[in-house]
């Protein structure tokens, strides 16, 4: 199983929803986001876009103290998380492992908030780390690929137009 990385820099929140929308575009039921960033960074602007581009017409906010949001009105099933608040040992006992395993929940593509709290990490995943650049608005997003599916998703032409 591969890893690759790409960084792309969005200059506006345009570009932030234009990723986001490609991304929507690409990825499949079952798929996995992992966003991870300071406060401020852009993961919840993304997330908004990105159900936005799976065709989801609902209000979508950070579900900092729901923890995690579904949405079942879109393409596909979309399940926004968000561990912020929570504690190594709380985040484990969400099991969210459930929401890519297909059994107790129908599958669809779900994004984690502040994954890098996650104490076990999918086998593979597409991994989104925002940064805002100093002393502008603009913002950077490493995106990582652990998973030979995820690999041909980073490696995509549509995402290679946008950042080359």
């Amino acid at each position: 199983m591969g890893n690759q990385s790409l960084v792309l820099t969005s200059n506006h929140l345009g570009d932030t929803n234009m990723i986001a929308s490609i991304l929507a575009d690409l990825l499949e039921v079952g798929s996995i986001l992992l966003l991870e960033g300071n406060l401020g960074s852009g993961k919840t602007a993304f997330a908004k876009a990105f159900a936005a581009g799976l065709g989801i017409e609902a209000t979508v906010t950070s579900p900092t103290f729901t923890l995690i949001d579904e949405y079942t009105c879109g393409r596909l099933n979309f399940y926004h998380m968000d561990l912020y608040r929570l504690s190594s040992q709380e985040v484990k006992e969400l099991h969210l492992e459930e929401y890519w395993r297909g059994v107790d929940f129908p599958l669809g593509i779900v994004a984690i908030e502040w994954a890098e709290r996650l104490q076990a990490l999918p086998k593979a995943y597409l991994k989104l780390s925002f940064s805002r650049l100093p002393e502008s608005d603009r913002r950077e997003i490493q995106i990582s690929a652990r998973g030979d599916y995820y690999l041909k998703i980073a490696s995509s032409q549509s995402l290679l137009n946008f950042c080359c």
